[in-house]
């Protein structure tokens, strides 16, 4: 086991695949030991910010802990609340942007590709 407290993981950047606005981003799961199998993290959109439309080679789920948000799914979209979760599915075409006057909080999981050689 491994306890990891977000404070210690938390890293202020442009949100990945398309760099729209601005993030803070808690890697949770970078802090774990290796190998590990899936990623954890949580992920909070500053107003007007976007994680951007992207292919998905795995399952994904976005949970959003505040705000709102409107995530998108091979051109479907739908909005998100606190307390809702959009499960994605591999082979899709995903992104979520932040939507309202407050910053949007969401944690995102998904496993790990499996590392190939000796």
């Amino acid at each position: 086991m491994v306890v990891i407290d977000e404070a210690e993981t938390v890293v202020r950047e442009a949100p990945p695949h398309g760099a729209i606005g601005m993030s803070t981003a808690y890697r949770i799961s970078d802090a774990a030991p290796q190998p590990r199998t899936m990623e954890f993290r949580r992920r909070v959109l500053d107003v007007g910010a976007a994680i951007g439309e992207h292919p998905i080679a795995h399952d994904e789920v976005y949970y959003v802990t505040a705000g709102k948000g409107v995530v998108t799914s091979d051109g479907k979209e739908s909005e998100i609340t606190a307390g809702m979760a959009a499960y994605l599915y591999t082979g899709a075409n995903v992104g979520i942007r932040q939507i309202g006057n407050e910053p949007l909080s969401i944690i995102i999981a998904y496993p790990v590709a499996a590392k190939s050689g000796p």
